[in-house]
């Protein structure tokens, strides 16, 4: 690799520099500086590779690799950002480098080398399998593990894909050259293996290489079976059980709760069985029945330590693939049977065990994380409730009948000593299991259930008891809770405005899982609508105990100041987050309350974001003050939030800033004033200047905070000359196709916002980009928003002549008569495909202004006269219908939401739609009445157009909007 070493103890001491809290930030930003020249990825490299360096500076100089890889390999539209002399040698060295570095630094070179191979591989690297391949040996296993590490960065890429001709080549053309040496491999470990049996070391690390030979057995067959396995598939299976069955007391591990690399590998191993039930069954299913069996066997005799539970699930799931099989099935469709398996195989896995008991006590957060549906899929209960629910599917009535008798035994054990809660809380599950029908989801819950159970019965015999009295123990409560949880859409109004009063005091109860779980229920039931669409508990309801419910609820929040503590429980954040949305303008009473806390959580947070899930939550609640106080608080709302708020920018905390920037748009589309806050004044600058829109996650937040701003200083921006530099974000922004629409809200804003005679120099530039994308780059957003920006200009009456009119000269400047080609081939083909109302509306407002005013149209372009009218026709077929009033909480369930790095929209604050033309309302009416208005100002224009240019039909319904 040649670079100038020289700089290369000068970087490394940058390196060192940012593991230091001290000296973090301002050598992070030395090393931003030094990212920008040639060269820079080759040092780091080298840094990384150099033994006598410090081990953290080299895994320091290996994290800065990935993330300079991150940020900087391609653009949008796939051209290298680095410079174009250090791509080559990156390649050509990585993999060479990855298999000598110690694991930790090849984690951090794997994922680099997997973002490059996202974007390169094969065409562009069409030499990384052979050298993969090149690399590989009979029997050094160091070696093996970088290589196959980095194949695995690269083909697991496929595992989540959907099918595509250029995916299959992709992996046709992988298969040719890997197969082959990837079968040679598994025989070598194979062997290996066998010659190593009393070597622990050895084994260990063998089973490391087969760990990852495994994982690649499942990338390759992802998406469909490599013909090489086909002809190989019984020496496959072969393999797969003996390593299924596998034992060697050396590969045991001393922890109870840490799985070895033997567990890992049968783990894996049933991962690819599942997948071949499942999609290659007619190629696999002869050797399926030796893989039942040696399940059964594991899944009877394997104890319960955690560090087996993974190993549990998996067999699990493969049982629950093989039984999704109706053949397969059939073995097990006998009482007997099913007993079996309900008594050796279910209750074993769903019965709390001390290590439960122990996470509920000592890690609450986590045993709420794992017990939630659809939570983690890996948990023994999970898993054996799917198998059980599976073989439900085949035979309901039989499995309903066994898995009640044990449900009963298990109550009576519970009845006659009340030291057993264990059995009733084995009942409950089992019962829950039995009863819920499909798929519950986050919102309803269980929706169906099993016609041979009665959960409202069963809830009172059994469980109301427990929400009662006070002595019952905190499992059960925490039963009873869930039971509501997963059957809340199946119990009626009237039952919940019974319950929801216990739930509320049930926040109030010392355990931790029992107030969460409460706050969880009282979330959702909040949330949730009857068949009528009305709140299931009415927000009225709710008023007189909000106050309490959200100061408890803070209580519990900020019960320990640590920031990590603070922001662990998102579910009772979310609570107080659901009751400021129902009870909407009710808060307004709570607002000082409320800014106390938001504050305060706020400021804490802000040393060490931790929790996704938390803030977003948080940062939505504090959404919900802005949209829904008085008007009279506006102010004051403002000046409290912005100190906090600057200190998220001033302190570039990357994880909140997006939601700060909606925020400061929110207030400031709440500005009652008319102009720009002076202490806002401050934030123009910052906002203008590049870096802050390097950040992708930033862009959406800032074009409506800047697009918030500008109504309010356009006068002051103009005398500052910062018209440019809002249009050169343009211009950064409409070259990106992850962005162009953004950049079209920002140009709109511009247009709606300063004089026509201020942006006379810019119409040309603008448009130049604009034309040049068009040619270039054009994708079904940017067309869409650039005749969008066509009616929006055409619509508009402020240019002091016809907006159309004003288009074509602006257009002409950039290029004599463009407009007539892009006019015909994209204004009027793209305006049809409109669907959003207000769009459609400006559409019809702009071509009804250019039919009637239209200079352009009756003397350079009169041809066009009779198709605009036939488009502006077309769209009037379908009218556009009254906006809704923009209340989009009342429908939204934050639980769809994906959490992550980048922008989050916050729905509290969500931007209402403007309606351009507030006066135009019945718009049939309005298109005929102006044509009218047009018609008498221009001497009959617009009726002689009419009679000798429409058709007879078109004629007719002109016509009679004209008569309207």
């Amino acid at each position: 690799m040649a670079a100038q070493s020289s700089t290369l103890p000068t970087l490394a001491q940058l390196l060192e520099a940012s593991l230091d809290p001290r000296t973090n930030k301002q050598a992070e930003l030395s090393l931003r500086a030094e990212e920008k020249k040639p060269g820079f990825s080759i040092l780091l490299l080298q840094i990384a590779a150099t033994e006598s360096y410090p081990y953290n500076t080299r895994l320091s100089s290996a994290l800065c690799f990935k993330n300079l890889i991150k940020r900087n390999w391609t653009d949008e539209e796939g051209n290298y950002k680095l410079p174009e002399q250090d791509v080559g040698p990156l390649k050509a060295e990585l993999v060479g480098l990855m298999v000598s570095v110690p694991a930790g630094i090849q984690t951090q070179l794997g994922e680099a080398i997997s973002i490059i191979a996202k974007s390169d591989y094969y065409e562009r690297w069409d030499t990384l399998v052979d050298d993969l391949v090149s690399r590989l040996t009979p029997d050094n296993i160091k070696v093996n593990i970088g290589v196959l590490q980095v194949a695995h960065s690269v083909f697991s890429t496929w595992r989540p894909l959907f099918r595509s001709d250029e995916l299959f080549t992709e992996i046709n053309y992988t298969l040719k050259k890997f197969c082959g040496p990837y079968l040679v491999a598994l025989q070598n470990i194979d062997s290996y293996i066998e010659g190593h049996a009393s070597d622990k070391q050895a084994l260990q690390q063998a089973f490391t290489e087969l760990d990852l030979l495994l994982q690649l057995f499942y990338d390759l067959s992802c998406q469909d079976l490599p013909p090489q396995f086909e002809d190989s598939i019984q020496q496959l299976a072969s393999l797969l059980h003996k390593y299924l069955v596998y034992d060697n007391p050396l590969l045991h591990t001393d922890s109870d709760d840490d799985a070895g690399v033997l567990e890992n590998v049968k783990a894996t191993i049933f991962d690819a069985l599942v997948l071949y039930v499942q999609k290659y069954y007619d190629a696999f299913g002869t050797s399926a029945a030796q893989f039942i069996g040696s399940s059964w066997n594991l899944l009877t005799t394997i104890n319960s330590d955690v560090k087996n539970d993974i190993l549990v699930s998996k067999a699990l799931h493969f049982l629950t693939a093989i039984s999704k099989v109706r053949s397969e099935a059939e073995a097990f469709n006998n009482e007997s049977t099913l007993g079996q398996v309900v008594e050796k195989v279910i209750l074993p896995n769903v019965t709390l065990r001390d290590s439960d008991v122990e996470m509920f006590e000592d890690e609450p957060i986590e045993f709420i994380r794992r017990d939630l549906e659809g939570s983690d899929s890996e948990t023994r209960r999970r898993a054996a409730t799917d198998f059980l629910r599976q073989l439900m599917d085949h035979f309901e009535l039989l499995v309903t009948k066994i898995v009640l008798g044990y449900v009963e035994r298990f109550l009576e054990a519970y009845n006659s000593d009340k030291s057993n809660w264990r059995s009733k809380d084995t009942a409950v599950y089992l019962f829950n299991s039995v009863a819920a029908k499909g798929v519950a989801t986050a919102s309803q819950g269980v929706t169906q259930i099993n016609p041979s159970v009665d959960i409202g019965d069963f809830f009172q015999k059994h469980l109301a008891n427990d929400l009662f009295t006070g002595d019952a123990e905190a499992l059960l409560k925490v039963d009873a809770i869930k039971f509501l949880y997963i059957f809340r859409s199946l119990i009626d109004a009237p039952q919940w405005q019974q319950i929801m009063p216990l739930l509320v005091n049930h926040l109030g109860n010392s355990n931790y899982v029992v107030y969460t779980y409460a706050a969880i229920v009282v979330e959702r039931i909040l949330y949730l609508t009857g068949d009528n669409g009305r709140p299931i508990i009415d927000p009225s309801a709710i008023m007189p105990l909000a106050k309490d419910l959200v100061e408890h609820i803070f209580s519990l929040i900020e019960k320990d100041s640590a920031p990590q503590k603070v922001q662990e429980n998102e579910f009772l954040m979310r609570c107080v987050m659901r009751v400021l949305i129902v009870i909407k303008e009710g808060l307004s009473p709570l607002t000082d309350i409320l800014l106390s806390h938001l504050i305060k959580i706020t400021n804490i947070i802000i040393a060490n974001p931790s929790n996704p899930r938390f803030y977003y939550y948080h940062f939505e609640s504090i959404g919900a003050l802005i949209r829904f106080s008085d008007a009279s608080q506006a102010s004051k709302i403002q000046q409290e939030l912005f100190q906090p708020f600057v200190t998220v920018l001033q302190n570039n905390v990357d994880e909140f800033i997006p939601y700060v920037f909606q925020l400061f748009a929110a207030l400031l589309e709440n500005n009652a004033s008319g102009g720009l806050p002076p202490a806002y004044q401050s934030l123009i600058t910052p906002i203008l200047a590049p870096p802050v829109w390097e950040q992708r996650g930033n862009v959406p937040a800032l074009v409506r905070l800047l697009s918030a701003i500008i109504p309010l200083a356009s006068t002051e921006m103009q005398n500052s000359n910062q018209i440019e530099h809002v249009l050169g974000i343009f211009q950064k922004l409409v070259s990106a196709k992850s962005t162009e629409s953004q950049a079209f809200d920002l140009l709109e804003t511009v247009i709606e916002c300063f004089p026509a005679s201020a942006l006379q120099p810019y119409w040309t530039p603008i448009f130049q980009v604009l034309f040049t994308r068009l040619q270039n780059s054009r994708t079904q957003t940017f067309d869409f928003r650039f005749v969008r920006l066509y009616h929006f200009i055409s619509a508009r009456d402020t240019w002091g002549i016809n907006g159309t009119d004003f288009y074509i000269s602006i257009t002409d400047a950039v290029q004599q008569d463009i407009f007539r080609g892009v006019y015909l081939s994209i204004v009027l083909p793209e305006s049809q495909k409109i669907v959003r109302s207000l769009d459609k509306k400006t559409a019809c407002v702009s071509f009804t202004k250019l039919l009637g005013d239209s200079e352009a149209f009756v003397t350079r372009y009169p041809k066009g006269w009779p198709h605009s009218c036939n488009a502006l026709l077309k769209l009037l077929e379908e009218a556009p219908a009254p906006t809704k009033a923009d209340d989009i909480i009342a429908d939204y369930d934050v639980e769809d939401m994906g959490f992550g790095v980048g922008f989050t929209q916050l729905q509290t604050i969500k931007k209402a739609l403007a309606d351009p033309f507030p006066d135009v309302v019945d718009l049939r009416k309005w298109v005929g009445g102006y044509l009218q208005d047009a018609d008498k100002r221009h001497g009959g224009r617009v009726a002689k157009f009419v009679q000798e240019s429409l058709s007879d039909d078109a004629k007719k319904v002109l016509m009679a909007y004209m008569t309207l």
